[in-house]
């Protein structure tokens, strides 16, 4: 039982780099992932293209494939060892953080490009009609919809993010499966500390699945009526 308690307080004591790897991914892949979107529905061509070539590249290839050619790929360059960004990509969590947010917001273009595809064009030509603006437009009307509309593929890649970032133990980033790895390395314990991690792992996408069915519910119309109507009574 001491060899568990000692262990579960370890892996815990992992969580906020799991966690910080999470969240600094998921702001960077959904920011990158809306100027996907904005690139895909420009009049340029080029700029299309360089934005589907990005979203074909990072969703046709393997993430943990993405993680080795950051960190060990990048590094054999010159240019790169040179630079003055070589202090970052000289930290495995950096690169970790790069290849999972270059990835993912390939995949959360193709999420708000559907979204927004979905979204009906009666509704933008009424707002045309009624002399709004694009900024306007884009508030009021497409971006409520497609958030909503979005959500739920949203929330579901963000789980896979949680998850995906077990990866970066791989290039020694001591988060949850990192430190698990590593006391398997002087236990020989396998089982008994594998399942401590899964159990952290099962309590981070719990909570992430909890507070992400709490915003649908927000965003969900005929929630926040009822709710409405409930409280004038």
């Amino acid at each position: 039982m001491t060899f568990l308690a000692d262990t579960a307080l370890a892996i815990v004591r992992a969580v906020p780099v799991t966690l910080g790897l999470f969240v600094a991914s998921a702001i960077g892949a959904s920011l990158l992932g809306g100027g996907l979107v904005a690139a895909l529905t420009a009049g340029l061509a080029p700029v299309r293209g360089i934005a589907r070539g990005w979203i074909f590249l990072f969703r046709g290839t393997p993430l943990l494939l993405q993680i080795f050619m950051v960190y060990y790929g990048l590094a054999a360059l010159g240019p790169v060892r040179q630079g003055p960004f070589w202090p970052a990509f000289r930290d495995p969590l950096f690169c970790a953080g790069l290849a999972m947010t270059c990835c993912c917001s390939a995949y959360i273009a193709e999420v708000l490009r559907g979204a927004l595809a979905a979204i009906p064009a009666g509704q933008i030509e009424a707002a045309l009609a009624c002399g709004m603006g694009r900024v306007t437009r884009l508030r009021l009307i497409v971006l409520p919809q497609m958030l909503r509309l979005a959500l739920p593929a949203y929330g579901n890649e963000l789980v896979m993010m949680v998850k995906s970032t077990s990866l970066a133990s791989t290039i020694t980033v001591l988060d949850v499966t990192g430190v698990a790895q590593q006391v398997i390395a002087h236990s020989y314990r396998t089982l008994d500390v594998f399942c401590l991690a899964a159990g952290v792992y099962l309590g981070l996408t719990g909570a992430l699945t909890a507070l992400l069915r709490w915003a649908e519910r927000r965003l969900d119309p005929t929630v926040s009526d009822g709710a409405g109507e409930g409280a004038s009574r």
